[in-house]
């Protein structure tokens, strides 16, 4: 018994049993979405939220199951909404992410990648009203697991890891906007890199979360202390996610190698950056994924790099003067 204690234990500490946790649900939502045939059920965001809230039951994101069904939803509404009468474009992308980041603030919601469910329909071209209500199966299982998952764990009677006090941190709703114009910037940048050269996934969904959170909790975003090395972490996981759908196809065993190869990668380069789960499983939803993706991802996140370490040696400079 003492060690079967001690087992547990090591796997609870190595977040093994929310990585696991995290495959058997992204496998089990696809292959709701190969039975039903609506792939978008599968929101590409699930990878990021499951993942964090199977591991963490008392994070920020654990601890809102209403506002993570309830967020997604609405962002995905104004995304549809956008796409069946706007063509794709860098107004369209901006009135997107800015109608999302609103309901997000009015909400006082901590569900950034929410954002990225707005923009998904109209990086797809995807005008079919199904797609918001379908997100309600992915994250209405998932806040359900939530709530059973923060009941069963027991409240940490020892002083949290700075990790998890800085996850928590990264996952709340921002209060201080004063980041906001070079994030805007950003999304100019990478949205008319996007519409000029045709491909849009130069500003894929979730690069658009990695930003906001980037930017919004500078001092404590894991990521970015690290950003030269996100554009490699986030290539390397779209890359694997174009080979996983072209040699399994687009089923739960694909999805459940995606989400098992973000994790791998996220630990190689130790970088917390759950939104990266995010990016190996959008070749999943994509109609027909091709190499061109990893190379987008990662020339998309290269600009973000680019932007964010122009932001913080502005903000250093201003600070000394």
């Amino acid at each position: 018994m003492g060690g079967f204690s001690r087992l547990w234990s090591f796997v609870s500490k190595a977040g093994l049993f929310g990585d696991a946790a995290t495959a058997a649900y992204i496998a089990l939502v696809a292959a709701i979405a190969q039975a039903t045939g609506l792939f978008y059920v599968l929101f590409p965001e699930l990878g990021a939220l499951s993942n964090d809230i199977l591991r963490r039951p008392h994070g920020t994101w654990a601890r809102a199951p209403v506002l993570l069904v309830v967020t997604p939803f609405l962002t995905a509404i104004v995304g549809t909404l956008v796409t069946r009468h706007m063509a794709y474009d860098l107004s369209s992308v901006l009135l997107t992410v800015g109608c999302a980041i609103l309901i997000i603030r009015v909400l006082k919601s901590p569900i950034a990648p929410a954002i990225s469910a707005g923009l998904l329909p109209l990086t797809l071209g995807l005008p079919d009203w199904r797609y918001p209500p379908s997100l309600l199966v992915g994250t209405g299982l998932l806040a359900v697991l939530a709530g059973i998952r923060h009941r069963a764990a027991p409240v940490p009677l020892t002083l949290v890891r700075a990790r998890d006090r800085a996850d928590d941190i990264v996952e709340e709703a921002p209060i201080d906007y004063s980041w906001a114009p070079f994030f805007l910037l950003f999304l100019l940048v990478a949205g008319l890199a996007a519409s000029l050269t045709g491909q849009r996934f130069i500003l894929f969904p979730p690069l658009v979360v990695i930003a906001f959170e980037m930017f919004a909790h500078a001092a404590v975003c894991p990521w970015a202390g690290r950003p030269l090395i996100l554009p490699v972490a986030c290539g390397l996981t779209a890359a694997g996610g174009v080979i996983a759908v072209s040699l399994l196809g687009a089923g739960p065993l694909a999805a459940a190698c995606i989400a098992i190869l973000g994790v791998i990668v996220l630990r190689l380069f130790d970088l917390h950056v759950p939104p990266a789960l995010a990016v190996g499983l959008l070749p999943f939803v994509m109609p027909d994924p091709t190499y061109a993706y990893p190379v987008a991802v990662t020339f998309g996140t290269a600009l973000l790099t680019l932007t964010f370490l122009a932001w913080r040696r502005l903000v250093a400079a201003l600070g000394r003067s």
